[in-house]
């Protein structure tokens, strides 16, 4: 016991000793210093590692694994006004404008589309350049290309959903470079403008066709404004714009030929 006694102040003589010296404290705190951003690193290792599990890269963006549960959302993006949709508007023309139940007599005359022995009022635009040429056709606004068909009469037509009820419609083209569940961005090449026997007197144009919900609305009104700002037309139950075009509304007699106001249901 008496040994062990003496062998205890000894030892702690020692540490004290070793205390003492300059070295020891600046060691203990280096290996503490050590300690702790290894924890660090470690602790962000593993949340790292977690949120990968989660997340796959995708684009620019992480968005989850299970998109259809958290789907990324651009909030960014910069919005959009609808566009002349061809490449050089300040050549090009309106050789037919959109039938407005508002305007006069002589306007919507004008605005009346006549093939074989029926009278409809135009639900778009045509669009001819000055020139009397071809031009390319593209798109007014960025969405995503919902039909492409052909069609004799109407000269095939392109269709892009924008969202919100809204499309945008491009009739009378050919050389089409687009194909349904394409994504184009504004400005974007789709075809290019060709004939069509709806409006053979037109030559060479575009029919260009703005609808919300499926009602056709006035195209010009709509040019440097946003998606957000195409509304449906007042009453539009009565107006003769809630048609097709692409169905006959009335069939008369060459001979018979019914006045603008007859043919709008006025």
């Amino acid at each position: 016991m008496r040994e062990e006694e003496k062998k205890q102040p000894s030892q702690l003589k020692r540490f004290k000793n070793i205390l003492k010296k300059r070295w020891v404290y600046p060691a203990i705190y280096l290996a503490s210093a050590a300690l702790i951003i290894a924890g660090i690193l470690w602790y962000q290792s593993v949340g790292s590692h977690s949120a990968k599990e989660k997340f796959s890269n995708d684009g620019n963006a992480l968005v989850g694994q299970n998109k259809s549960d958290n789907e990324a959302i651009e909030v960014n993006k910069a919005i959009e006004n609808f566009k002349m949709p061809v490449d050089h508007p300040s050549l090009a023309s309106i050789e037919k404008k959109f039938y407005d139940p508002n305007a006069s007599a002589k306007e919507q005359e004008a605005a009346l589309v006549v093939y074989g022995n029926t009278y409809q009022p135009n639900q778009g635009i045509d669009i001819t350049m000055k020139n009397g040429k071809s031009f390319n056709v593209v798109a007014a606004m960025g969405g995503k290309v919902s039909e492409v068909k052909e069609d004799s009469v109407l000269g095939n037509v392109i269709e892009i959903d924008h969202g919100n009820g809204v499309v945008t419609e491009y009739q009378s083209v050919k050389d089409i470079a687009v194909k349904e569940g394409d994504s184009v961005k504004q400005g974007e090449t789709l075809a290019k403008a060709g004939q069509s026997e709806l409006n053979k007197e037109a030559g060479t144009h575009l029919h260009f066709e703005i609808r919300k919900d499926d009602i056709a609305v006035n195209p010009v009104s709509y040019f440097n404004k946003p998606l957000s700002s195409v509304e449906l037309p007042k009453n539009n139950s009565d107006e003769s714009t809630s048609t097709d075009q692409k169905e006959t509304t009335n069939n008369t007699d060459s001979d018979n030929t019914p006045s603008a106001n007859e043919n709008a249901g006025e």
